[in-house]
């Protein structure tokens, strides 16, 4: 009898330990998906529950044990950068990106053109980061920054699906990227984005950057060129549009943006998110868009000047 109570008292052991193991894995994601919570930085656990999110979901790198490393190596190797008295890294920025909700779902078109101040670096970016099957992210600041934490954010998004045996939401997911920019917050990050996507809820856009401000909304542009897509977008967006006039409007607000922008240009590159996942529509030149809205002006105002005359 003894060796049967000692694999019962066993088998009570392990399960206890197990649902402990359990219930600590649920507390470290609830941790993952609120350290970017405004209210709770003044707890004395907050230290440690970020600490255990951050060693149980490894989404970090080494941060230099130094407070400016930008001083640091100046002073000990001779490096600087630019005329940057500060030595701090400036980016030089341009681009565009957009993204709105509408009636089928969301219109996601960005251009191409790379930019490192006056010098075009490359005119085949592709800012539209494909983070799985139902989500987007675009590109706005560092490259670099977006490219490595939204392909960060991917892979974040695959270990949910593969704990939880669900799809994240957009929400979620946006919320993810939030809460890693907060805790870059100070280190010279440089991003613009926004988190698009379908989940059971629907179609959901939200823009998140290096600030950790996380916005919600049904119209975003982002990039040095967004002020002349805004202006395209305020005077011809509406929700009832139809797939081919929502196309269309993305193609033009680019096309606008990349004329008047000396940094964007190349080409306008369109997604459209459904609610069986994203389809890329197509890419376009944007001087073969010049010419075709160039016409389209023509006809326009050939049409109004003999409508001046008949009347």
């Amino acid at each position: 009898m003894a060796p049967r109570k000692e694999n019962t008292e066993r088998k009570a052991f392990q399960y206890a330990r197990g649902m402990s193991r359990s219930k600590e894995a649920e507390r470290t994601m609830e941790a993952v998906l609120d350290t970017g919570g405004r209210g709770d930085w003044k707890q004395d656990a907050y230290g440690s529950e970020l600490a255990q999110a951050m060693c149980a979901h490894p989404r970090s790198f080494t941060i230099p044990a130094v407070p400016d490393p930008a001083a640091y190596c100046k002073q000990n190797f001779g490096v600087g950068y630019g005329t940057d008295t500060e030595q701090a890294v400036q980016f030089a920025k341009g681009t565009t990106t957009l993204a709105f909700k509408f009636q089928g779902g969301i219109i996601v078109s960005v251009d191409s053109r790379s930019t490192m101040g006056p010098y075009i670096a490359s005119g085949t970016v592709k800012k539209v980061i494909e983070i799985n099957p139902y989500l987007l992210g675009t590109m706005a600041g560092g490259a670099a920054d977006c490219a490595f934490w939204e392909r960060n954010l991917g892979m974040q998004c695959r270990l949910y699906e593969l704990r939880n045996k669900e799809r994240i939401s957009v929400a979620a997911a946006s919320k993810l990227l939030a809460n890693t920019m907060f805790q870059y917050r100070g280190y010279g990050l440089s991003m613009g984005t926004m988190v698009t996507g379908w989940d059971r809820t629907g179609p959901q856009l939200y823009y998140v950057d290096n600030d950790a401000t996380r916005l919600h909304g049904n119209l975003f542009s982002v990039g040095s060129g967004s002020t002349y897509a805004y202006g395209v977008l305020d005077s011809r967006y509406r929700y009832d549009l139809t797939v081919e006039e929502a196309i269309d409007l993305g193609k033009r607000a680019i096309y606008h943006a990349t004329h008047r922008d000396a940094y964007s240009g190349g080409t306008c590159n369109l997604y459209h998110v459904q609610e069986n996942g994203w389809v890329k529509i197509g890419s376009w030149d944007v001087n073969e868009l010049h010419y075709l809205y160039a016409d389209e002006k023509e006809n326009a105002a050939g049409a109004a000047e003999e409508k001046v005359a008949s009347s």
